[in-house]
């Protein structure tokens, strides 16, 4: 081959070969992402349910600045998780002889209330910010998540 048949060899190759408008794209694998971190917020056992009538409700509770609610019950149990604002909390346990402790829970906190537990506060701690939070009622029958407290009379 000759120097002309070279260049004419040469300039066939480059006049011929496929050309893109676009450089190569190589493709590159995604890059994996660490998962956002994940704590469990509630471990909590659950009394027997009867299984074939389960029903979860999930409520959401606002309160204004020192806002409450009177005292009431819950014939399920229920777990509540805080979004916003702090909440003072005390309830009596079915069963026992006394309440337990007032309680603040604040955003992010969680907490567990046994069916059938006297809720004796309920309350936003705050006088000047609200408060939210979820309450998650599981229910094996059809029934009030929230029903009032009925004080029996004493007497003498």
């Amino acid at each position: 081959m000759n120097g002309t048949e070279r260049w004419t060899w040469l300039l066939a190759v480059i006049c011929y070969a496929p050309v893109h408008p676009y450089p190569a794209i190589t493709q590159q694998a995604p890059k994996t992402q660490e998962p956002s971190p994940r704590s469990i917020v509630l471990s909590q056992s659950l009394p027997p349910l009867r299984g074939n009538n389960l029903q979860v409700q999930i409520v959401r509770v606002h309160y204004r600045p020192g806002e409450s609610s009177p005292p009431h019950s819950h014939p399920c149990p229920v777990i509540g998780y805080v979004l916003e604002g702090s909440l003072r909390m005390q309830v009596k346990p079915p069963n026992a002889a006394h309440p337990g402790a007032v309680t603040i829970y604040r955003k992010g906190d969680s907490f567990y209330e046994d069916p059938n537990g006297q809720h004796l506060v309920s309350a936003n701690a705050s006088q000047s910010e609200p408060a939210t939070f979820l309450a998650t009622f599981i229910c094996d029958h059809p029934t009030a998540v929230t029903v009032p407290l009925v004080h029996k009379e004493q007497h003498p």
